[in-house]
């Protein structure tokens, strides 16, 4: 993608009409880390702003196996149906030791994937911890430009540290599957404390008992947790992203879910919570890759790492100099 070819109010005009390939091409550009892109990202973000902030964010994750591309493919189908228009921003782990992902959810939603009405994005997680990716959330409000209704983003899995999603998103929601507590030992506690609803997924055939006992276990579990957004109690629900079980009543409860929270303040609250929260990442990730530019920071970086490994400085002395060096503060 070079800069000559890009043309930011071109694509804005093509995003706003719904123009999928201007989407993609808009997203390619916000995740891409060369220089000239970032500066044209930022134009781009910038125009679309006044078109962004209407749809409902929704964080899906879950363990695997638990169903989540699997329910998001049922459940998308089933808002199309209704006129409603989806986008799904799914994040694939990124290999710690090649870098590369697989980015296999798509195929994952295949039926959903083909419908005019859904837009599905695979990214790599690269580095970026707490399950999303570096630009979710600029690719987020891209499909929100784009007017897209309810945008989904699935995590690449669950953890204590899967849950960075929960700042970027209205509504939290975990997928589990029947008898799912002992897999979630130990991590449970964390993921749960901020889920606004937990499905339970599988509830079908043989499973159904043992789903709906589950369901049970987690309902009265929930009762004795403060809920995540103000106003509104925890839900447990049990469907089946196979035979469509629970989807409409699902639906039901997200649109409660929305009024409520509006109702209360949460729901606009938490929105500014995002934005600051946003910055204040952003900031700090932008001062460490400027700095990165430095070479006279770099070779002081590399002296520090070698001083300290053989014990001839401390670690506060060496980040107090290269803060020092950064900022041309001697005092």
């Amino acid at each position: 993608m070079k800069k000559s070819k890009i043309n930011t109010i071109d694509l804005y005009e093509k995003i706003i009409t719904g123009d999928k390939q201007a989407l993609s091409k808009a997203i390619t550009l916000v995740e891409s880390s060369l220089d000239e892109h970032i500066e044209l990202a930022q134009k781009l973000l910038n125009v679309i702003i006044p078109k962004t902030g209407n749809s409902i964010r929704i964080g899906i994750s879950g363990p695997p196996g638990a169903g989540k591309s699997t329910f998001i493919n049922k459940f998308g189908l089933y808002l199309c149906e209704k006129g409603i228009k989806v986008a799904v921003l799914t994040i694939d782990p990124s290999s710690s030791i090649s870098k590369g992902s697989i980015l296999g959810d798509k195929t994952r939603m295949a039926d959903l994937s083909v419908h005019n009405g859904s837009f599905i994005r695979p990214s790599p997680s690269g580095e970026t911890m707490g399950g999303v990716a570096r630009k979710t959330r600029e690719s987020l409000l891209l499909c929100e430009a784009a007017g897209f209704d309810i945008i989904f983003i699935e995590t690449v899995g669950v953890g204590q540290n899967e849950t960075l999603v929960r700042s970027m998103v209205d509504l939290f929601v975990l997928i589990l599957s029947p008898g799912a507590g002992d897999e979630l030992q130990g991590i449970k506690k964390g993921i749960v404390e901020i889920s606004d609803m937990i499905l339970v997924n599988k509830t079908d055939g043989p499973n159904e008992q043992a789903a709906r006992l589950t369901r049970k276990e987690y309902e009265t579990g929930l009762h004795l947790s403060k809920s995540p957004s103000d106003g509104w109690t925890q839900q447990a629900l049990n469907i089946s992203a196979e035979t469509g079980l629970g989807l409409a009543e699902l639906w039901l409860k997200i649109n409660e879910f929305v009024t409520t929270t509006k109702a209360k303040g949460t729901f606009s609250l938490r929105r500014k919570k995002q934005l600051q929260n946003w910055f204040d990442n952003e900031l700090q990730l932008e001062i460490l890759r400027r700095i990165g530019k430095r070479n006279e920071v770099l070779k002081k970086i590399t002296e520090s790492r070698i001083k300290i490994s053989d014990g001839k400085q401390s670690v506060y002395s060496a980040v107090y100099e290269i803060s020092s060096l950064i900022f041309n503060d001697q005092s």
